[in-house]
């Protein structure tokens, strides 16, 4: 036996689309009037959509606040008998007095649409525009909470590994609160292999918006995620007393860091350090094994530049007599460790601290010579990342 079929619901009739635009006022702070200009177009071109022929000015939608009502009403011009050529947009002056013996040619007729089919027309469109609302708002929502997140450090779980180009989709944040961000190949540190299910911590490089949501821009090789990890690690860091000058890194591999206490009684290497040199291990931990260099920060190129070529001592430092450029003298026996593997410790020195790094075993010393920065060898020019 069959049942009797279901009248579907009307959905929203105009008091609670009102209803609707309020609480969006009132909970997401989207005006009322924004929305409700939405509504009308929306009402106005799935009419036009269903009747062909009608001109855009000719569809009006009356909103009475008062009342918490819409109508809807399709407009036609009356014009002479023998003018009269479009039905749909027009009126021969006859009907028009019949209705009212008041109109003369020239004046506009409103006739009401059929409650019934307006109805069906501002439920529908009614309730997607606010859908719709509702989605940009919570877009809106969620794009502010990550915006002010720039340059900080989020966790989060890997959805997904593209075998074809290697970058890797990360779920950040939960709930309605939540973004997909997307690690890119490039911004993953060499050798690190990130798998489904995964927790990774990642530095939040920048945020967009875009039509489908805001776009966070995230990094695992970037210098600020090590600055970030030792704020969370050393509370001398985090409240001031200790300050990061500059951040040298090749993601992976190793890090220079040159630090700077405020305080002359605390070490800013020992508090970077930590008991038993817990802190950093911490962070050498979730960088997979990075290599991390700290070295204390000095207003005094010379001493800066020495100190930035740890583990290799420093004979002399002769600075050239303009421009950011020096040659370093370093016994001869540490040369290459000065220089570093593939002249990465040179290459990480350099960054640091600004200046081009010219490194000679101190066999080479010449005092009479001087420095001539179009003579020295340009080890690295990058200016220090922060």
């Amino acid at each position: 036996m069959k049942g009797k079929k279901q009248k579907e619901p009307a959905g929203m009739n105009p008091a609670e689309i009102f209803a609707a635009l309020a609480l969006l006022e009132k909970e997401r702070g989207i005006p009322q009037a924004y929305m409700m200009e939405k509504i009308i177009q929306a009402i106005t071109t799935a009419y036009k959509k269903d009747h062909p022929g009608i001109e855009d000015e000719n569809v009006l939608v009356e909103v009475d606040e008062a009342r918490q009502d819409l109508r809807m009403y399709v407009q036609r011009h009356v014009v002479d008998e023998e003018d009269y050529v479009d039905p749909i947009n027009e009126m021969p002056l006859a009907e028009a007095k019949a209705i009212s013996a008041k109109y003369e040619i020239g004046d506009v007729v409103n006739i009401p649409v059929d409650k019934t089919e307006f109805g069906r027309i501002a439920a529908g469109n009614g309730k997607q525009v606010i859908i719709q609302g509702l989605r940009e708002a919570e877009r809106g929502q969620v794009y502010n909470e990550f915006n002010s997140k720039q340059h900080d450090i989020l966790t989060g779980v890997v959805t997904r590994v593209d075998p074809r180009n290697g970058n890797v989709s990360l779920r950040i944040g939960t709930g309605t609160e939540s973004a997909e961000a997307l690690l890119m190949a490039g911004e993953q540190v060499p050798g690190e292999e990130l798998e489904e299910g995964m927790h990774v911590k990642v530095y939040v490089v920048d945020v967009r918006r875009s039509t489908r949501g805001p776009q966070v821009l995230i990094s695992r090789t970037h210098p600020g995620l090590v600055k970030r990890l030792f704020e969370l690690e050393v509370p001398e860091i985090y409240d001031g007393t200790v300050e990061v000058k500059s951040i040298a890194r090749e993601a992976g591999s190793r890090t220079k860091m040159a630090v700077w206490s405020n305080d002359e009684n605390v070490d800013p290497i020992g508090a970077c350090v930590g008991p038993k040199g817990q802190r950093v291990a911490n962070i050498v931990d979730e960088l997979r094994g990075e290599k991390i260099d700290i070295i204390k920060y000095s207003e005094d190129p010379a001493q800066f530049i020495a100190a930035a070529l740890a583990p290799a001592d420093v004979v002399d430092v002769w600075m050239a007599d303009e421009g950011k450029a020096c040659r370093v003298l370093v016994p001869d026996d540490q040369l290459s460790l000065a220089i570093g593997k593939e002249g990465q410790n040179a290459r990480l020195a350099a960054r640091l601290t600004g200046y081009k790094i010219d490194i000679k075993p101190q066999s080479y010393q010449d005092p009479e010579e001087g420095v001539d920065e179009d003579q020295v060898e340009i080890i690295d020019e990058a200016p220090a990342e922060e």
